[in-house]
């Protein structure tokens, strides 16, 4: 595994609830990475995969430098995860948790979890199992920054979240990449967030990482165009991602902009890449083989 990386899956494969995943993806070290695809694309499960919550049929999973399943305990102390449904004793107090939690992890910090805890309005005498949905994702988001984790893994930790709340958090995000050079990778499907803060955008679907790639590369080299269906065929199929019919003719999701605006000229529109596109464009109906 390259020193660069925070993690690496190897050519890693799972089936696993009708999904066959497989493929390489990495994390460099000091990154956030965003995970996006359609419902049921493989998302969570390299979320559990990385955590060795399943696991996996072949090959291997480096988290900084460690094999996942070899150094389980050492891997599962240097990562901060956040599931999208949090898992803690429901009657038990978040002080109870706190003590507990600070006897798990060697590099627990009681102050880092004091302070995370008032700034997220969290009672420490409130049992868990009266918190409200983004409550207990603050908590668990708290539980996550208190063990010095140099990596935190997190499955939709922005879902329920007010919008207020969840600024801040993308904000924190960036301040611990800045001033400790820890990594962060998400899945969500809340696309404004990673187009505010990732660094590098994965995309899964049907199991298969479809591409991974930095999101300026994303957002400034691909483009959608609109235009009729003629035009749209002019377009090299290699850089074709996928379309769908509307109103106008059809709008198409291309991985070369300068490339579609030579083919298109002035029978069409090309216009700036949302996530959002990316989502509907390659998941949606009417998909072209990417």
């Amino acid at each position: 595994m390259s020193s660069d990386n925070a993690l690496e899956l190897l050519g890693v494969s799972k089936s696993y609830r009708g999904v066959a995943l497989k493929d390489v993806f990495t994390l460099p070290r000091g990154a956030i990475g965003g995970l996006i695809g359609p419902n049921g694309a493989g998302k969570t499960t390299i979320v559990k995969l990385v955590m060795n919550l399943v696991r996996r049929d072949a090959r291997e999973i480096r988290v900084f430098g460690l094999d996942n399943r070899a150094s389980e305990i050492e891997v599962k102390s240097r990562v901060g995860f956040v599931y999208d449904v949090p898992g803690f004793w429901d009657y038990r107090t978040l002080d109870a948790h706190r003590r507990a939690l600070g006897a798990s992890y060697p590099r627990w910090s009681d102050a880092t979890f004091r302070r995370l805890a008032g700034e997220f309005g969290l009672a420490l005498d409130a049992k868990f199992k009266s918190l409200s949905h983004g409550a207990k994702t603050r908590f668990a988001l708290a539980v996550a920054l208190s063990h010095e984790a140099g990596l935190l893994i997190m499955d939709e930790p922005t879902a329920g979240l007010d919008p207020v709340f969840r600024r801040d958090l993308l904000k924190r995000f960036s301040a611990l990449l800045q001033d400790e050079g820890k990594s962060v990778l998400f899945s969500t499907h809340i696309t404004s967030d990673l187009e505010r803060i990732a660094d590098t955008i994965t995309f899964v679907r049907a199991g298969q990482i479809v591409f991974s790639l930095t999101r300026d590369a994303l957002l400034d080299g691909w483009a959608v165009v609109r235009a009729d269906a003629k035009v749209v065929g002019d377009i090299e199929s290699r850089i074709l991602k996928g379309k769908r019919e509307r109103a106008f003719g059809v709008e198409a999701l291309v991985s070369d902009g300068d490339a579609a605006r030579r083919a298109v000229g002035s029978c069409g529109v090309v216009g700036k890449v949302t996530l959002d596109d990316v989502m509907v464009l390659m998941a949606g109906e009417g998909r072209h083989a990417a």
